[in-house]
Formats: C-alpha cells, structure tokens, sequence
C-alpha cells in the first residue's frame, strides 16, 4: 500500500451533481457515447476480420477484434493447430456483433472455410508449406482438415517408408504440401512425402557418392517382399535379394529377417543415375562349402532334408547352402523308368551315400540305393533256375509281360509261356497292370539283369495228356467259337482249342457250319509241340462214304472170283500136260544122245 501513489481529490468536485447524473464536463452524455464508439472496429455481420488471442482455456479461446466486447470460440476449431497462444493473430467469422447476452459471436471454422478454397489455391501454386489436422482413416488413406477443407492424404504419401499402422497418425497436426486440385469436385490432395523427399533426394546423393563395393553398412529392414528385403541404410534404401540373404535356399524372406530388425549388410553394387543399390547379407559369412568338414568323402553317409523336387531327381541339403543331387536312377535298384516324386517329397528327412565329390565346383551327388544290397550280386542263390515267385505285373508289350518281382528285381514272361491251352493274343487278355502273378524262373541274365520267367510251368504239361486223347482219327464234340477268314477255332474238351479250314466245314447236306454250331470234328492232325490240332467236320461223312464204298467194291470181287474157279482149274490142267510133255521130250533126246 506504501508504494500506491497519493492523488488528491478534487477540491472543486460537485457530488450532488454527480449523484443526479450530471456530467462533470460540458459535454453531454450522447457525444461522449459517440467518442467512443469513434475508437472502436467497424464491423459488420458475415464479415471476416483478423482477431488477437487474450486468453485461453481447456475448452475455449478468447479473441479481441477491437470492438466493443471480445468474441468467444470452441478450442475444438483451432484443434488444428496445437501450438496455438495468446497474442496469435487468427481470422474469425462474424456470426452476430450481439447476442441475446450482448456477446459478440465469433466463428474461426467459417473463417477458414470463406478464405480457405483461396488459401488452398494459393498454396498449391507458391509451393507453400502448411498445417493440416488428421481428422480420421478412410479407404486408401487419411482426412486431412486443411484450412476447413477435408483434403485426402493417400497412403503412399504419409512417409517415404511404407506406413503399418494407420491410426497412430489419427489426431496429428502435420505439415503437408497441396499436390493436386480437382477444381470442378472442389477435391484436394495433400502429401506429407513431398515435403521430406527434397532434403532426401540431397541425401542420398551425398550417400551414394560416398559409397564403395564391398563396403559394410548397418542398416534397417523397412520392406519385406516376395523377392527380396529393402533395408533403409539412413537417407537411402537398398535391395537385399532373395538369393542374397542366406547360402541355403530361402523360399520366404520373412525367414532369415523381420521387420525394423538392424543387420549388417555389404554393398555389391549400385547405380549413380537410377540409385539403385544391391545389397548382401550371406556375402558375410563364409560359404558353407569352404566351411565343409574336410574329412567328408566318396562313399560317406550323410543326413540331409529335401529341399526341390524335379521329375530327374531330387535337391537335398545337408548344410545350409551345401546341397547334393539324388538321381532317379540312384533311387531305386530297379530299371523301370519312374518319378523322382515316388521316393521322396519336399520336406523330408532322408539318409543317402556320397558317390561323387567336387569341392571346386562345389557339386555333390547321392544316392540311397546303395543303402541297400544290390540283388544282383547273389542272384542265382535268391532265385535259382526252377524256383518259384510271386511278381507283381509292371508292363506290357505285344510279346509279353515285363514283371518285378522286388525292387531292382525285373523279369519277362513270354506271351508264348503264360497258358499251355489258351491261345493268348495280348497279354491284357490273361493279366492287368499291378496284379500279383505266380512264375518260375526259367533263364538268368546277369549282365543285363534281366529273369526269363514263365507262368504255364507252374502246371503240368496238358499236350502229353491230349496226345493220348486227341489222336488221328478220334472224333470229339467241339463248339465253334471265332470265325476267320481262314477257318474257324473250336473248342475242344478239356479247354482246348482246334482249328478247321472252310473246306472241312461243310456238313453233309453241302451248307456252312456256322458260329457257336456244335458239331462232330475227327482229328487229321496233332502237332505236340506247335500245340495245334486240325480238325474236320466233314471227313467225318467222307471217310463213311469211302469205307462204304470199299465194303461194294469188296464184294463185287468175291462175286467174280467164284464164276471163274471151273475155267481156271481146267487151264491149269493143260499147262501143266503140256509141261510135262516138253519135259519128257528133252529127256527122250539126251537118252539118244547118249547112246551114241
């Protein structure tokens, strides 16, 4: 109180005056009125004008115009802008100059809205910088509130980086750059990108400038892709391939690395002009075939997973990035041309014998079937000549049956060897593709690893039965059944098979035997070995006809014979009178003879 300054009243002040109103001064009441309205703004309804910030709170903000009583507006409306404070200069819309209450009312949203299609042209044509609040996600991107505009951030131009998380942006007030105008739909594109990409386009120049191959650098996983890894290495990104990032195979990045992980990479080349830079990360380690142990050779057994599948073979890797090749042919000891993917499959564990080794090619092949005996090399104790087996039927040809009897194991059964009786054209009559057949080894072929086998052995032989049956001559019952054009097979008792030609096809009253007839046929020839018969329907009443006729001819003879008995004996008699007289005059002339 000490420090307040003393002022001395008035001596000549009128209090009653005071009291009734009167002024103190000779001006009246209405003039003073009009000087001071003289000191205040000129304002007028719907009208933007420029304000002061006097004071702010957690919900709204005060602001002078310099009329005659302050505006109040919502915090929500400058919600855009975080770091508003008293003494900012902000535009304001004049709704009403009085209320009910006498208060000025002021709006700073309808300020923005009148000005900002102006504001936002002009921002676009002078490149200018400006403040946007994040107001919500929608499809592709954000709503930016710039200036009272919604303007439409896309995704792709939030950051330089790829953006995960949408919604942590929600609520920022960030800078942007108007990057497009749709005047006619009154759209607005903003970016946030544009305005970091200048300063790191400078950036990376002064990065790749300063880059060598072979130079390691600590980088960011930033992308993750199909074919390969971007690493952020501060200002500038590089690409890691996908056969850069490990020695062993790698079917999925998201294997070897993950997102934000820092790694070590080494540069193996980049390009000035498209600044593109190749990226290594396997390159700094040592490769898996100069780390191989050294005692590994020929013949080895080795563990190792499968990692690609071809028809000719398979992939394994027995160490990350050290990979042998299985062949078909070293699959299996059989020689039936098959698929790799019978065997084995991506993925499994399988056991296999080292055949070759090139540590400088860094090439390896395998095999499994040598885990295995090879059956060959006891051959004639396993399956000597005579025994018998069950084979299960791979193949067929037009001579025969191709079958194996266990892996690696393969044999033929002539067609001529599968019935003794049935006269088989293709082996798909008797058999089919994957059946079980009985045979018995009847040739061994070592060297080219091959069994003749056959299946009527397993039976006796019928033909040295129908040899006793079937003679020349003997007469069966027999069915026609297959018509050719050089005669007709019948079938026989006991499941045999005849054959006739046309010419011993017809029947005695002169017509054809027809198909499925059943008729007599006489035998008129059997060959045992070719295993054929040949019959004759009508030799049957041929042969009846010609012993017919003999049995006349016969007795027509005998008829003959007896009429001429009588002259005969009587010739007879006279030759030999006459003999004996020819005797008796030879002997009369010798006796004469004598005697002289």
């Amino acid at each position: 109180m000490e420090d307040l300054k003393k002022v001395a009243p008035v001596e000549n002040f009128d209090w009653d005056a005071y009291e009734n109103g009167e002024t103190l001064i000779g001006v009246s009441h209405d003039d003073l009125e009009k000087a001071y309205d003289s000191t205040l703004n000129k304002v007028n309804d719907r009208e933007v004008v420029d304000g002061t910030v006097i004071a702010m709170n957690k919900r709204e903000v005060v602001v002078n115009i310099g009329y005659k009583s302050d505006g109040i507006i919502p915090l929500n409306e400058f919600r855009y802008n975080p770091d508003l404070k008293v003494g900012d200069s902000v535009e304001v819309y004049i709704e009403s100059q009085e209320d009910k209450k006498g208060q000025l009312v002021l709006s700073h949203r309808k300020a923005r809205a009148t000005r900002s299609w102006d504001r936002v042209n002009a921002a676009l044509e002078n490149e200018e910088i400006i403040k946007g609040y994040i107001k919500c996600r929608t499809k592709g991107g954000m709503i930016v509130d710039v200036f009272g505009i919604e303007a439409f951030l896309p995704g792709s131009q939030i950051d330089v980086k790829p953006i995960r998380d949408y919604d942590v942006f929600v609520g920022k007030t960030m800078e942007f750059k108007v990057v497009k105008i749709n005047q006619e739909f009154k759209n607005v594109v903003v970016s946030h990108k544009a305005l970091i990409e200048a300063e790191l386009e400078q950036q990376k120049k002064e990065i790749i400038s300063k880059l060598e191959k072979g130079q390691v650098l600590e980088g960011t996983v930033k992308n993750i892709t199909s074919y390969g890894v971007f690493i952020d290495l501060g200002g500038v990104d590089g690409l890691i391939h996908i056969t850069d990032l490990s020695w062993g195979r790698v079917s999925d990045p998201k294997e070897v690395v993950e997102l934000d992980q820092k790694l070590n990479v080494v540069i193996l080349d980049f390009d000035d002009e498209k600044k593109r830079i190749a990226l290594g990360l396997k390159q700094l380690t040592p490769h898996p075939w100069d780390a191989l142990d050294t005692n590994l050779k020929v013949g080895d057994k080795v563990k190792g997973k499968v990692v690609v599948m071809a028809d000719y073979g398979a992939f394994i890797e027995i160490a990350a990035g050290v990979e042998g090749l299985i062949h078909v042919s070293e699959m299996s000891w059989s020689q039936h041309l098959r698929s790799a993917q019978d065997f084995m499959k991506v993925g499994d564990e399988v056991e296999a014998v080292i055949l070759t080794l090139d540590r400088e090619e860094r090439k390896m092949s395998l095999g499994i079937k040598q885990l295995k005996a090879d059956p060959w090399e006891n051959i004639e104790e396993k399956y000597p000549l005579a025994s018998r087996h069950t084979a299960k039927v791979r193949n067929f040809t037009n001579f025969g049956v191709f079958v194996e009897i266990e892996e690696g194991v393969d044999g033929l059964i002539h067609i001529s060897d599968l019935s003794w009786t049935k006269k088989v054209k293709h082996p798909s009559e008797f058999t089919q593709i994957g059946a079980d057949i009985e045979v018995q080894v009847l040739e061994i072929d070592k060297e080219n690893r091959r069994l003749s086998l056959g299946h009527k052995q397993l039976e006796e032989n019928p033909w040295d039965v129908f040899e006793t049956v079937f003679t020349l001559g003997s007469v069966h019952e027999g069915t026609i059944i297959e018509m050719l054009d050089k005669g007709a097979v019948v079938a026989l008792p006991y499941g045999v098979e005849g054959f006739a030609t046309p010419k011993h096809l017809v029947k005695e009253d002169g017509s054809q035997a027809q198909l499925d007839e059943k008729l007599s046929f006489k035998v008129i020839e059997f060959n045992k070995d070719a295993k054929r018969i040949i019959l004759s329907h009508s030799r049957i009443f041929e042969d009846a006809a010609k012993a017919e006729e003999r049995a006349e001819k016969k007795a027509s003879k005998k008829v003959t014979s007896k009429k001429e008995d009588s002259p005969a004996i009587q010739n007879q008699a006279a030759s030999t009178t006459l003999g004996d007289i020819d005797a008796l005059a030879a002997l009369k002339e010798q006796l004469e003879a004598e005697k002289k």
